[in-house]
Parts: C-alpha cells; sequence; structure tokens
C-alpha cells in the first residue's frame, strides 16, 4: 500500500487512479478504457498485471452496467463508481474466464479493475473514493490545478 500526503495535483495524472478511505490512499497506475473497443477489449488476453495497475473504464453518463470475464486469464477485483468518484461496490476475485455477468449497478460512471484480492487486502471498501481527472467537477475528491513555480 501506498500512502501520500502529496497535494491533490500531484497524483491526477490521466495514467493514474488514487484511491481514498479511513485506512489511506493507494495510487494504481491505469489504462483508460473510454471508448466502446477499449471498454470491450478491456484486460482480456493478459497474463499478468502489477500488483498496483488497473484498468479504468470511463462511460460518458451514468448507468447500469454489467462485466464478464470471457477471455480474461487473470481474476480480477472490481471497483464500480459514481460520477463524483464515490465506490457504490466491489466485486471481488471475478473467476478467469467466467461467462456470468457481473452486474454493477445502476449510476456507474466509472469502473476500477484491479488485480483480484486486493481491494480486501488494502481496505477499499464501498464509500470509498476514487480521484482521477474524468471525474471533473463532480468529484468528491477534484483534481487541482497544477502551479507553475
Amino acid at each position: 500500500m501506498i500512502i501520500a500526503a502529496q497535494p491533490a495535483w500531484a497524483v491526477c495524472e490521466d495514467n493514474r487512479v488514487t484511491v481514498s478511505g479511513d485506512w489511506g490512499q493507494a495510487h494504481f497506475n491505469v489504462d483508460v478504457a473510454d471508448d466502446p473497443a477499449e471498454r470491450a477489449q478491456g484486460l482480456m488476453f493478459v497474463e499478468d498485471l502489477p500488483t498496483l495497475s488497473g484498468m479504468l473504464f470511463v462511460y460518458e453518463q451514468p448507468q447500469s452496467v454489467s462485466f464478464w470475464m470471457k477471455n480474461t486469464l487473470i481474476p480480477l477485483d472490481m471497483l464500480f463508481a459514481a460520477p463524483n468518484g464515490e465506490i457504490l461496490a466491489i466485486h471481488e476475485n471475478a473467476i478467469p474466464l467466467d461467462t456470468t455477468p457481473i452486474p454493477g449497478g445502476d449510476g456507474i460512471q466509472m469502473v476500477l479493475e484491479i488485480n483480484g484480492g486486493l481491494a480486501s487486502r488494502l481496505g477499499i471498501e464501498a464509500g470509498n473514493v476514487l480521484q482521477h481527472p474524468s471525474f471533473g467537477s463532480k468529484a468528491i475528491l477534484p483534481c487541482g490545478e497544477k502551479s507553475s513555480n
């Protein structure tokens, strides 16, 4: 786990998601899937995912989302987030290659996929908050502007 006491802007980069809760913060290096083709591909065929890495699925508007693990070779935790960054639901240890739908609920705009079991090990739970530039002005933890020194 990485705990930081940095200004908000220091972790607001397109390739990084910060998860914050009472337990502290964790920073994940992510690939962003923000169009239909990227979201459809997801982490299929990935054989290894570094511990603090993942994929952030970004939708144009809040909606009901459902995932499956077809062609996904590693177990994943899925963190389903509202437009303001609040984690509304977590599905832990999705089973590789399983085609059973995994519903995330309604009002979901972002989904962070990380290694299976990691959410529990870090203490991540519903009600924690994601921080990423994609959340924009609706964010509970908005991205600040970088100062020019």
